[in-house]
């Protein structure tokens, strides 16, 4: 659906993109993460078009960005829906209005309109909202309003653009939910650019992150929370622990197969053993549990310890550094 290959993007003297590669898959929720200045919305606004790049190749839905005259941009933005953090309804219109807009800009029959209109708001589920003014709503229901905006034309792809950074965490929640529901019921495929770990970890199934212009990590955000790269614990920080000099140290990582199974302690009780459990961090992803715990056993019964694992196929590491740091 999206192919990006070596973008390049500068802003007079100033680098912004520095050669990003990106391989999207159609249908998928994909996440674009990094600190604010780090490239991500400048590339989403190249893959919609509203900015060009230097260098490299873009192919969106088998387009070629650069290759788009005036009149092919306008027509190909009509497939690609975008919402914005702030939402940037129309005040002096109400919500059937600010929703029906992109129809009207396009000349749609007015009967079209109205039916589609309903259909959105009964899709985003504020159907009761229809003639009310945006100041009479809360974020939430202005953010419900801008998606189905977003997908008036019906676009295949949908931008989100820190679309959840001016909501609480509940109402942020609720429109994650909102963009799973609508990407298994119409099969847009979503791209997400955030700085929240929430929202990666409820909405995405694969993300990348961005460094200083470029994809500094990438891959399937169950293998990111699990193998924890530094670009990962750039972005969200760390807290460290110390860990005992004596034993060995082990990180056992808790994915979909183990965190509804007591590994730990069912291992003390069938091994018969006793270790230290020094730390862990947990991680809520969409129906999933992801963590990791890191434990203390002695050398004497550190190749008990490993048979044991193995053998119940956990993920697991030695941790040799005297201070461990978990996000």
């Amino acid at each position: 659906m999206i192919i990006a290959n070596d973008i390049v993007k500068s802003y007079g003297d100033i680098p912004v993109l520095c050669g990003v590669d990106l391989h999207i898959e159609k249908g998928q929720i994909y996440g674009l993460v990094g600190r604010s200045g780090a490239g991500k919305s400048t590339l989403l606004r190249c893959i919609n078009g509203l900015e060009t790049y230097d260098q490299g190749s873009l192919i969106v839905d088998g387009v070629e960005i650069k290759n788009l005259n005036t009149t092919d941009v306008r027509e190909f933005r009509k497939n690609i829906g975008m919402i914005f953090q702030h939402f940037s309804l129309l005040s002096r219109l109400n919500v059937y209005e600010n929703i029906a807009l992109p129809l009207k800009c396009w000349k749609y029959d007015t009967k079209k309109i109205d039916k589609k209109v309903k259909e959105l708001l009964e899709l985003v589920e504020i159907p009761e909202k229809i003639y009310q003014k945006p100041k009479e709503l809360s974020g939430g229901q202005k953010q419900r309003v801008a998606i189905a905006r977003a997908l008036a034309l019906n676009p295949k792809i949908l931008l989100c653009d820190e679309a959840t950074s001016a909501l609480d965490p509940k109402t942020s929640k609720s429109i994650t939910n909102l963009l799973t529901q609508l990407n298994k019921h119409l099969g847009i495929t979503i791209i997400v650019v955030t700085h929240q770990m929430s929202v990666i970890t409820n909405v995405c199934e694969e993300i990348s992150i961005l460094e200083n212009g470029i994809v500094a990590a990438n891959g399937m955000v169950e293998d990111i929370f699990l193998k924890q790269p530094k670009a990962l614990k750039n972005l969200i920080g760390e807290s460290d622990i110390i860990l005992p000099g004596d034993g060995v140290n082990i990180r056992i990582l808790l994915a979909q197969g183990t965190t509804g199974i007591p590994i730990i302690t069912q291992m003390a009780r069938q091994l018969g053993i006793d270790f230290s459990i020094l730390g862990g961090d947990m991680e809520s992803y969409r129906d999933k549990i992801l963590g990791s715990v890191i434990i203390n056993v002695s050398n004497e019964n550190y190749k008990s310890v490993e048979d044991y694992l193995n053998s119940n196929n956990v993920n697991w590491e030695l941790v040799d550094k005297r201070i461990y740091s978990f996000n």
